[in-house]
């Protein structure tokens, strides 16, 4: 099974820095899983501060990541839970910019 890393940006609302991190902190078992399940680990999410932008990046094994997870019930329920902090799409999912990688070092 192929691994990959995916990056994406997102931004957050000004003003809502500490609550998303802790709703993050707090983030649910079922969320948990469902991106286990999905293949994804190593999740990491930044806050530039400055500019309010989010930047993640996940490994991912085999096809898909949480960026394909928005039929699902629990995605969608976590979406409409966070869609009051930051950018969202018209369905509450976050607006998410797919990032290019350009360098790597082993």
């Amino acid at each position: 099974m192929s691994t990959t890393i995916q990056a994406f940006r997102m931004h957050l609302k000004p003003g809502n820095e500490a609550e998303y991190a802790r709703r993050h902190a707090q983030l649910w078992p079922e969320m948990k899983e469902l991106l286990r399940q999905a293949g994804v680990s190593d999740y990491n999410i930044f806050l530039d501060r400055a500019t309010g932008n989010l930047f993640a990046v996940q490994r991912v094994s085999g096809e898909g990541g949480s960026q394909d997870l928005g039929d699902n019930p629990v995605c969608r329920k976590w979406w409409d839970y966070m869609a009051d902090l930051m950018d969202v799409n018209p369905d509450n999912s976050p607006v998410s910019v797919p990032l290019e990688q350009v360098f790597h070092l082993d």
